[in-house]
């Protein structure tokens, strides 16, 4: 029988909480959307009360808004904001793997070559005739970049690259099936680790703001291309 602490108040709505944010940024609810209480409701099989709760801390790391007598929304997207996000990432980064790299030891080098290792046996898609993401590989691209920058010796610093980079994945989800084919994600991923390893703070720190730069710049030629469609909103 499951405990009751299982079933508290605070684990349900900490439950919906966290199943409403990967959806946000898997993009599985697009940005702009109108969350609807009777709809997320049903779908979450929540209270008010817990979805509340969740949409509230949501607003507050900026992933939803809410609109005075109208309700929440999904943050809308816009390229103003990829290009806010993509320029601090790099910055915060880039002192954060400097930072890790300066504190090197061999159980972190270690740790990081296991990640990486892990990370380039996953398959990318789930489907290698089309793109159909594949969960563990977004899991594992996650663990690997989290461990290059978990030596820095500042939690307040990892907890808000951890902030951009889950504002920035939505943006590489709307872009993720395009970019399938296009991208050498893993021969990135490689040069990373060698100029980690090589001990070559430099070059790994230029790389690693080159590999989000290349993401930005994909993502943002693809939204350019929608906007007709209206996926971009203006930033407000």
């Amino acid at each position: 029988m499951p405990s009751r602490a299982a079933d508290s108040p605070a684990t349900r709505a900490t439950s919906v909480y966290e199943r409403l944010k990967d959806d946000i940024l898997s993009a599985a609810l697009e940005p702009g959307r109108k969350l609807q209480l009777r709809f997320l409701m049903e779908h979450y099989e929540a209270g008010q009360t817990p979805l509340r709760e969740a949409l509230n801390r949501l607003t507050t790391e900026d992933l939803v808004i809410g609109k005075e007598q109208r309700g929440f929304f999904v943050k809308p997207i816009s390229l103003e904001e990829l290009g806010e996000l993509t320029k601090t990432r790099c910055w915060v980064e880039g002192l954060a793997l400097r930072e890790s790299m300066s504190n090197a030891n061999a159980a972190w080098e270690e740790a990081l070559l296991v990640a990486h290792h892990r990370l380039e046996r996953a398959p990318r898609s789930l489907n290698p005739e089309r793109f159909e993401s594949n969960p563990e590989w977004e899991r594992l691209h996650r663990a690997f970049h989290a461990k290059l920058i978990d030596g820095c010796g500042s939690r307040p610093l990892i907890g808000f690259c951890e902030q951009l980079a889950d504002r920035l994945n939505r943006y590489r989800a709307l872009s993720s099936r395009k970019a399938f084919r296009v991208r050498k994600v893993n021969q990135e991923h490689g040069d990373i680790l060698k100029a980690v390893m090589d001990r070559n703070i430099e070059e790994a720190v230029r790389l690693l703001q080159l590999h989000y730069e290349q993401t930005a710049a994909f993502i943002r030629t693809d939204l350019e291309s929608t906007e007709a469609n209206n996926t971009i909103q203006p930033a407000s």
